[in-house]
């Protein structure tokens, strides 16, 4: 868990300072709404990250489509490094409308720090956030 923990808050500070990223959701960063009452309550922080990417569906498709190190999965929490779409995946029935009115847009992704070197897995989201871009 310790593993878990440290790779989870780098990946975090990593994504919460790259520009194709719009908002990130770790309770281990000081922007999340609960960070406080989790310094009270916990003694440590989690693997799950959700964060909001900059662009559409379709280039948060393509940033999946990138990842190397990364798998696709709905089912979260392992040893490995997981990541889904939420929109796509487990709450594709509910309807447009009643994803967004819980937060959950078309450029959400929620995701399972494992256990891997970290610098490997912020490369990977790295070159899988720039590649998933629109070239002019």
């Amino acid at each position: 868990m310790e593993k878990h923990q440290k790779n989870a808050m780098a990946v975090a500070l990593f994504l919460e300072s790259h520009p194709l990223v719009k908002r990130v959701l770790y309770l281990g960063l000081e922007s999340h709404p609960q960070h406080q009452l989790v310094l009270k309550q916990c003694k440590g922080f989690t693997g799950m990250i959700a964060a909001y990417l900059e662009g559409t569906l379709e280039t948060t498709c393509k940033f999946l489509s990138y990842l190397k190190i990364f798998t696709l999965g709905e089912s979260l929490g392992a040893v490995e490094s997981l990541i889904e779409l939420p929109a796509i995946m487990t709450h594709e029935m509910m309807g447009q409308w009643a994803r967004d009115k819980i937060g959950i847009s078309d450029t959400l992704v929620r995701i399972s720090i494992g256990v891997e070197e970290v610098d490997d897995l912020i490369g990977d989201l790295d070159q899988a956030l720039k590649r998933s871009q629109p070239t002019n």
